[in-house]
């Protein structure tokens, strides 16, 4: 049974071995593992940065995500971005995203400062882009567009 909780400090590894497979399957990129350990690491120490939350099978770390905070004054809250969603191959398809996901959605719920859920997906991720479909999101409103420095 798949459990969800805040990360803790010994679940850095696993987060950054998520992070450097899902940049290779997803984008075809290679990241270097010290820097993703330097920026993971960052999280946990300026928690306004996010926060990240893993999903275990018994002491098996399987699957992660982050939440970063959004301020928005239209609905005068915040509203939570997943990004680095990452369940390990072994365990896809087993519902590990939608315990995930619930998870964040409870507090939400539960947490009168907090107004929502959002997130982006690659456009080629038409896997990902169905399970997020299935949970209820929608991509009606906006379309990403970026500018990063090389």
């Amino acid at each position: 049974m798949t459990h969800v909780q805040p990360a803790s400090p010994g679940d850095i590894s696993s987060i950054v071995e998520f992070q450097c497979n899902m940049a290779r399957e997803t984008e075809d990129l290679k990241l270097d593992p010290a820097i993703v350990k330097s920026g993971v690491e960052a999280v946990f120490n300026d928690p306004n940065k996010g926060r990240y939350y893993v999903a275990k099978e018994k002491d098996e770390t399987i699957g992660c995500l982050l939440t970063t905070p959004e301020w928005s004054e239209w609905r005068n809250g915040t509203v939570l971005w997943i990004q680095s969603v990452y369940v390990s191959a072994a365990h896809r398809g087993r519902g590990v995203y939608r315990a995930l996901y619930s998870y964040i959605q409870d507090q939400v719920r539960e947490d009168e400062h907090l107004r929502g859920v959002r997130l982006y997906v690659d456009k080629r991720n038409q896997i990902a882009q169905k399970v997020y479909a299935s949970l209820g999101m929608d991509n009606q409103h906006y379309e990403l567009f970026e500018w990063m420095k090389n």
